[in-house]
């Protein structure tokens, strides 16, 4: 939901909010043992500045102006990815969006289903 609400944030006059969801072995530079479940958050807002990108998942740390953000969404996400096994990672251009890449653990039990479903159709299912 943070990321959603950032999104619509990052784009007063409008624009586009992309999601999606596949199974991974990984990207942007993380490499993982199995299978990821990625879920991808992307907007084609005012993007996030260079000089602070690497301050986004700090707690408190915001952009907004006082009154308007506690600072915590952000981290929160980042620590509820970590907390479960997986990954977070963000691309941004200025003036062009941001995406949002979040990888969780496939269940044992959801990796197996995925598997014989692949064999047999070519396709992974993600219901």
């Amino acid at each position: 939901m943070n990321l959603m609400v950032n999104a619509r944030d990052a784009m007063p006059d409008g624009g586009h909010v992309t999601i999606k969801t596949c199974i991974a072995k990984g990207e942007d530079g993380f490499s993982p043992d199995g299978d990821y479940g990625m879920l991808m958050v992307s907007d084609t807002g005012c993007g996030i500045p260079e000089k602070i990108i690497n301050r986004i998942f700090d707690p408190f740390f915001t952009t907004k102006e006082p009154g308007k953000g506690t600072g915590l969404g952000l981290a929160t996400v980042y620590g509820i990815v970590k907390d479960h096994g997986g990954h977070i990672s963000v691309r941004s251009e200025e003036g062009k969006g941001t995406s949002f890449h979040i990888y969780l653990p496939v269940a044992e039990s959801f990796q197996s289903r995925t598997e014989e479903e692949s064999r047999r159709t070519g396709n992974i299912p993600l219901n």
